[in-house]
């Protein structure tokens, strides 16, 4: 299978999990093809790239679509966390607007979850994968081990992802959930 992906954490990441398969980069694949991240649901983004992936190789794919929900937002800025700011934003700028926006509005809930869609696609069979990290929007930003929103997603132990080490995080991200959710869906298709 192909990882609609050359992020080198993720693939190893997804790649533990589901160790019954062999999964490949975009890279290892020899594809260099960027999808456009249009659709207005990370399922419609996820299901977008592992089709279109899917149609240059010909060979079963796996894409993603994650972001931060913000309860009190609607779930802001949901398919748009990566690019709400715009495409040349950096993470703490992005971090800092989301801080930003809760500090105007006193009393605030700041519950918030991380949303994973993991979509496996083989020209025929679409299994989607979904997982959910549920906790907050911390006071600041906190931690160094992190990348995208994790040293302001506060768990319910009080600390950020950025503040856990990787071996840490990896079993609690909602992309491990989703990946975990498609496993145990894939083996039923294997059966």
């Amino acid at each position: 299978m192909i990882l609609a992906t050359n992020n080198v954490g993720k693939l190893r990441e997804i790649k533990k999990i589901l160790e019954d398969f062999e999964i490949i980069s975009l890279k290892e694949a020899g594809i260099d093809h960027e999808v456009e991240e249009d659709q207005d649901s990370f399922y419609g983004n996820a299901s977008k790239k592992a089709r279109e992936i899917y149609e240059i190789s010909k060979i079963p794919t796996i894409a993603d679509d994650s972001g931060l929900c913000v309860d009190a937002f609607d779930g802001w800025p949901g398919v748009y966390t990566a690019r709400f700011l715009g495409e040349g934003s950096t993470r703490e700028e992005r971090n800092q607007a989301i801080l930003d926006r809760l500090s105007e509005t006193k009393g605030i809930d700041r519950k918030a979850r991380v949303m994973c869609y993991l979509v496996y696609y083989d020209g025929e069979v679409e299994v989607v994968g979904i997982g959910e990290l549920i906790g907050k929007i911390a006071l600041k930003a906190r931690g160094e081990n992190g990348f995208g929103f994790d040293d302001i997603f506060e768990l319910e132990n009080g600390k950020t992802l950025a503040e856990l080490s990787p071996e840490e995080k990896n079993v609690v991200s909602a992309r491990y959930l989703a990946t975990l959710d498609l496993k145990e869906k894939l083996k039923v298709l294997k059966k």
